[in-house]
């Protein structure tokens, strides 16, 4: 029903800042709660934030909370992650997933998510 493609990975040196982006397809971009998610070598995916349907409320895993931020405009169909003070530890492939459940509650698990983007590199130096 929906389609995410993400764009805006790269390498980038610690200490440094990055944009990553997912576009959504469709006209009902604005009832889906977006996630961002992560999965390093050899890792299991883990959650990374999330942003109601009217991106009013944020939430984020401890490990990135006051570095990394969402965004979304659903009149572009586009919702964002601006990653700064980024760690070594912060690469990952980065996922963006939509969950279309009709009550807007703060999703934090894999399996509550409809949609999956195909992921995007980011690679942290030091």
């Amino acid at each position: 029903q929906v389609q995410l493609v993400e764009s805006g990975g790269g390498l980038v040196q610690a200490g440094g800042s990055l944009r990553l982006s997912c576009a959504a397809s469709g006209r009902t971009f604005s009832r889906y709660i977006m996630g961002w998610f992560r999965q390093a070598p050899g890792k299991e995916r883990e959650f990374v934030g999330t942003i109601t349907k009217s991106g009013n409320i944020t939430y984020y895993v401890d490990s990135v909370k006051g570095r990394f931020t969402i965004s979304r405009d659903n009149a572009k169909n586009t919702v964002y992650l601006q990653m700064n003070s980024l760690k070594p530890e912060d690469t990952a492939v980065y996922y963006c997933a939509a969950d279309s459940s009709v009550v807007s509650t703060i999703s934090t698990r894999g399996y509550e998510y409809d949609y999956w983007g195909q992921g995007t590199q980011v690679t942290v130096s030091s």
